[in-house]
């Protein structure tokens, strides 16, 4: 078993409130977790309007199907326009 684990930081450049933050993070997290069957939550930067840490974890039977969920999530949020990544750190254990 294999499990990969990954933590962004997120830039919202068009927040202006901790509720425009939400939103925008909570449409971002539903279509990640419809799309590609992993767990997502913000896990810091709670109070920053900006800013934004958010983990997701995917679990497989092979090393390579975890890194390729989670190449794939990553890349879904580049193309996302309302959401810049800062940095991401991937483990898979």
């Amino acid at each position: 078993m294999r499990v990969g684990i990954c933590t962004l930081e997120l830039f919202i450049s068009n927040s202006n409130s901790l509720k425009s933050k939400r939103q925008v993070l909570k449409s971002l997290k539903d279509r990640i977790r419809r799309s590609f069957n992993v767990s997502i939550a913000e896990v810091d930067g709670n109070d920053l309007w900006q800013k934004a840490v958010v983990g997701f974890s995917c679990v497989g039977n092979e090393k390579g199907f975890v890194n390729a969920v989670m190449d794939k999530v990553i890349d879904f949020i580049e193309k996302t326009p309302t959401v810049d990544i800062i940095d991401y750190k991937i483990e898979i254990l």
